[in-house]
């Protein structure tokens, strides 16, 4: 049976509003307050004063600082101040306890404070068997909640356990609960008292699961942590037993050393699970047995290696800048490469983006370049060479399956580096081989590419292992070796080689000094004059860096050092004319005049993995049935620049003065000297169709000239690659006019501006004007065009070589450019 309890009056009148911020007051609760505005302390003082209520409202938004009656909710509740408290800086703190629930008329003031008209909003109750259920219900949801919540008082249980109404049960479950001011506000505004339990049991369920789970979590956690420490106690009170005793365990003090280093070592969780793993193993395994040193060394290189020690970046611009031209003279290019790439670093806050590869000749600064970098950046500097490097197990490291196995040479590098951020330079990359072993280039693709070196796994760590820190940096002396994928991954920076001007400022500023310095001579005591330096450079060294240079001028220092061990007066000033007295007699001439000397010689232009250099053509004509011999270890792309070379000079036979059998009748052979080193590439196109040239008009070759270039059947001159090392390749050899192809003239500002100063270049478009240049007049009419068709190629000539003229072909003679 259902009964309905209301109250039979409800009370009305005026009363002031105090708005409160976030905070909801409920009947039969208290409060605590804080008063700091100025109409609020007034409306307290006045209703203390005169022994009056006041009404306690909720703001609709707590950000408001001058509320007006649209900013306060219209349903709040009537509070008595209990206790008042005024503190130095003007505001009060008062106790307030809730009466009943109004509901706002109409305000009838603002200032200095709100006052409005009031109803009396009392509760409907419906007394039934489910609102019993419903109080039950909520006290045993709030007493279980209670129980996960070991700082809330004792007594608040029993008081609701004490509580039999069940609206002051719902009020006080509210004001206890951890609610939000909307929520609270809500259940102040339900006046049904079931649909208010109803929505007070659903919170509290909520919260109850909330905190069921964080306590899951606490004892989870809380056990683990007892597990720990009573492992540790445990394990303190055995070696304190076993010192007392004087009975210490040699393998279990071991186990108990490598434990600690374990955990000084700061591992990341997969790796710090193995290592406990194998040292649980290593407790179990006796001493004497083999398994014992396998785990025993796996341990050592995973407490050795950097899991998380880093050196921090000190990247200044200029300080860079200024290591960079202190160790190294010239290479401009490349040091503002690497200038532009520790500025996007120091942007990004980390070192990211492709890796740096040096390319170039043996000497000229590529390991060295590595080592300024480092110091730059304030980071370690560790160098491995994978020259000769054929087994793919000498990057990965061997499986812990086989007798004597160790990581690979990155793993190695970086336990001796100490830090998971060093500059790695890693030498020599296109030396590396392959074979059934497997292909190192190819392991070397993981290690280079910051997409997945982050987690790179060593075969015998077996464990990932962070390299994205780490800045790789490669060397390489030419890239034909080198793999596509590979060279994807990484931005090549071409060094050439140095000019003499350059070579004699190298070793005024770095080698004289450090040379002096090994061999323990004072600058009084041994100097080497200008002369004498450039008489070393082009007499005794022909390389494209600075290694024999300084070799030489060591082995001049030694010999010093030799008469002032037993002569302490004596000092030594090296001169041109005594540096044989030094270094013997002289090593290397200028040939080219006398290679140059016979018919059918002409000089070329080559790049090789140590520099530019030349190459001489030779070339001889002798009666047969019209073959074309080709010897010297040619690869296929150069013989058939030789083939080109001939055809095109068949077709200009009556040009040259042949009679139309003679290539019928005589056999042509080329041959290119130093037979015992493979050849190929079709830039010496133009050197073959000269050499040829020569011999069939019995024209020696200028000596003084070089000459690079391919060439098409119509006689074209197509371009070509490595012009700069090339150029510096025969000013080296002496060489004082160059022949190149005209679309290579984009290719002059990287040659030196004193190589352009010093030395004669000339663009060539047709074998007619090599042939110019190189034998001294016009043997054939550049191919002309007309109307879109090309002339005839046949063109009557005198036997002294000159064109006869006719009505199509009236180009002018042409004079050689000097």
């Amino acid at each position: 049976m259902a009964s309905s309890k209301n109250r039979l009056a409800v009370a009305s009148g005026t009363i002031g509003i105090l708005p409160l911020q976030d905070a909801v007051l409920f009947p039969n609760t208290v409060i605590p307050l804080a008063v700091v505005k100025k109409p609020g302390i007034q409306l307290v003082e006045e209703a203390l004063r005169e022994g009056k209520s006041i009404g306690l409202c909720l703001l609709r938004d707590r950000e408001i600082e001058e509320p007006v009656p649209d900013d306060v909710h219209r349903i709040g509740t009537i509070g008595v101040i209990q206790k008042m408290l005024k503190v130095p800086d003007g505001t009060l703190r008062c106790i307030v306890a809730g009466q009943q629930v109004f509901h706002v008329e109409q305000y009838t003031q603002e200032q200095p404070y709100m006052v409005a008209t009031y109803t009396e909003s009392p509760d409907v109750t419906v007394e039934n068997e489910e609102l019993v259920a419903m109080q039950r219900n909520l006290a045993g949801l709030f007493q279980k909640l209670l129980s996960f919540l070991p700082q809330a008082p004792r007594e608040m249980e029993m008081e609701v356990q004490n509580i039999t109404d069940p609206n002051v049960l719902s009020y006080f479950v509210a004001s206890t609960m951890r609610l939000d001011t909307a929520d609270r506000q809500a259940l102040l505004e339900e006046r049904d008292t079931a649909k208010r339990m109803r929505k007070l049991t659903m919170m509290l369920t909520k919260e109850l699961e909330v905190v069921e789970l964080g306590h899951k979590i606490q004892s989870d956690i809380q056990r683990e942590m007892e597990k720990n420490q009573r492992e540790f106690y445990l394990r303190q009170q055995l070696r304190a037993i076993q010192e007392e005793l004087g009975e210490v365990d040699p393998q279990q003090a071991e186990a108990n050393e490598l434990r600690t280093k374990i955990d000084e070592a700061k591992m990341p969780e997969e790796a710090r699970k193995t290592a406990d793993r194998e040292l649980e193993r290593l407790s179990r395994v006796p001493q004497a047995s083999p398994e014992y040193s396998v785990i025993r060394t796996y341990l050592d290189w995973l407490i050795q290696l950097p899991w998380n020690t880093e050196t921090a970046d000190h990247i200044e611009m200029d300080k860079a800048r200024a290591i960079l031209d202190e160790d190294h003279y010239d290479l401009d290019k490349i040091k503002d490469r690497i200038v532009e790439y520790l500025a996007v670093g120091k942007l990004k806050k980390r070192l990211t983006g492709p890796i740096l590869c040096f390319v170039g000749p043996p000497g000229v600064g590529k390991t060295s370049l590595g080592h300024s970098i480092a110091r730059a950046m304030g980071r370690k500097f560790v160098r491995l060479s994978v020259g000769g490097v054929r087994d793919e197990a000498e990057i990965r490291g061997h499986r812990r399956t086989y007798i004597g196995a160790m990581p690979g040479t990155i793993v190695r590098s970086m336990r001796d580096a100490g830090t998971k951020n060093p500059v790695m330079m890693i030498d020599e990359i296109d030396k590396v081989g392959a074979d059934f072993r497997g292909d190192p280039q190819s392991a070397l693709l993981e290690v280079l590419d910051p997409e997945q070196n982050v987690n790179f796994r060593d075969h015998y760590v077996d464990l990932p292992f962070d390299l994205s820190h780490v800045l790789f940096i490669c060397t390489a002396n030419a890239l034909d070796t080198v793999s596509p994928a590979l060279r994807d991954r990484m931005e090549i920076i071409q060094l050439a080689g140095y000019t003499e001007l350059e070579k004699m400022q190298i070793a005024k500023r770095y080698l004289l000094a450090k040379q002096r310095a090994a061999n323990g001579l004072k600058e009084s005591q041994a100097q080497i004059s200008d002369g004498a330096l450039r008489t070393i450079i082009s007499e005794y060294t022909r390389e494209a860096g600075v290694r024999n240079l300084e070799r030489q001028i060591g082995t001049v220092f030694r010999k010093i050092a030799r008469r002032v061990a037993s002569e302490p007066q004596f000092k030594a000033r090296v001169k041109p004319e005594n540096v044989n007295e030094y270094l013997g007699k002289q090593q290397f001439f200028n040939e080219a005049r006398k290679r140059v000397a016979s018919v059918g010689v002409a000089t070329g232009m080559v790049v090789t993995s140590v520099g530019g250099d030349i190459v001489f053509i030779e070339t001889q004509a002798m009666p047969g049935t019209g073959k074309l011999v080709l010897t010297g270890q040619l690869g296929d792309v150069m013989k058939e620049s030789a083939q080109a070379a001939v055809s095109f000079l068949r077709s200009r036979s009556a040009e040259l003065g042949l009679s139309e059998d003679y290539f019928a009748k005589h056999d042509v052979h080329v041959h290119v000297p130093a037979g015992a080193t493979p050849k190929d590439g079709p830039s010496a196109g133009i050197t073959i169709a000269t050499s040829i040239a020569s011999v069939l008009t019995g024209i020696k070759v200028d000596p003084t000239i070089a000459m690079t270039g391919e060439i098409t059947l119509t006689g074209q001159v197509l371009p070509i690659g490595g012009l700069k090392e090339k150029v510096l390749g025969a000013k080296r050899a002496g060489i004082s006019k160059v022949l190149y192809p005209k679309r290579n003239e984009v290719d002059l500002d990287d040659i030196p501006k004193e190589v352009r100063e010093t030395m004669e270049l000339h663009s060539v478009e047709q074998l007619s004007e090599v042939f110019e240049y190189a034998l001294g007049k016009r043997l054939i009419v550049p191919t002309v065009f007309e109307n879109g068709r090309r002339a005839s190629n046949v063109v009557p000539m005198h036997r002294n070589g000159s064109v006869k003229r006719s009505r199509v072909h009236r180009a002018p003679a042409r004079k050689a450019r000097r």
